[in-house]
């Protein structure tokens, strides 16, 4: 599985112990990190939590990641930017009981983490036992185990009606503010990351018509 970290500009300062934790979690379970940023908080470019989402958005769909770490100062925001777009499901995650009842319970794709909210002694071993719990155990499950059934059905019944709900992301990529969505690809490694491991030639394309 192909993991994307992203950070905002409130958290940038956390990249690295945020990636460095994440790496020891899951390298040893064959899982590739791929840090797209911000990595500090002087980064020339500047994400806010709205611009995750867009990234995010841009990378699940286009097969560039399977999951996205993402965060903020109390992972509302980001989970509500994420959960704005097609092909996403972002869940606000504190602590490992989260975790693992997110993957097994909802199984999404992507969490939002509070990176500020309660993030004092302990907090890198925090975010070390939720990436334990969020990769470690496999997804959708179910949890509790009597509630396996219904718990994948309605998984299935959510999926049928973002489907319906949602309209095609290129469209809603080109009918956002321009400055906004270019500033979301602005990162300094996005274009050398992004583009080679892309799968999907119309979200490849039109992102680079929006760079442009």
């Amino acid at each position: 599985m192909k993991i994307a970290l992203i950070n905002e500009n409130s958290q940038a300062a956390k990249n690295a112990l945020v990636e460095a934790t994440l790496r020891k979690v899951v390298e040893p379970m064959g899982h590739e990190v791929v840090n797209y940023g911000m990595y500090t908080a002087d980064d020339a470019a500047q994400l806010t939590y709205v611009q995750n989402g867009i990234l995010a958005a841009v990378l699940l769909n286009s097969g560039a990641a399977d999951y996205v770490i993402t965060g903020c100062g109390t992972g509302e925001g980001a989970m509500l930017a994420l959960n704005s777009f097609p092909g996403v499901i972002c869940g606000h995650v504190e602590d490992p009981v989260d975790a693992y009842t997110f993957a097994h319970v909802n199984d999404g794709n992507a969490v939002a983490l509070p990176f500020a909210k309660g993030f004092g002694w302990g907090g890198e071993l925090n975010l070390e036992y939720t990436f334990e719990k969020l990769f470690g155990f496999g997804h959708g499950q179910g949890y509790p185990k009597e509630r396996v059934v219904p718990e994948q059905r309605n998984k299935k019944i959510l999926d049928g009606v973002r489907e319906v709900a949602f309209r095609d992301l290129c469209e809603i990529l080109k009918d956002l503010d321009r400055d906004l969505v270019r500033g979301a690809f602005a990162g300094e490694h996005f274009a050398e990351l992004f583009f080679p491991a892309c799968k999907d030639d119309k979200i490849a394309a039109t992102v680079r018509e929006l760079m442009a």
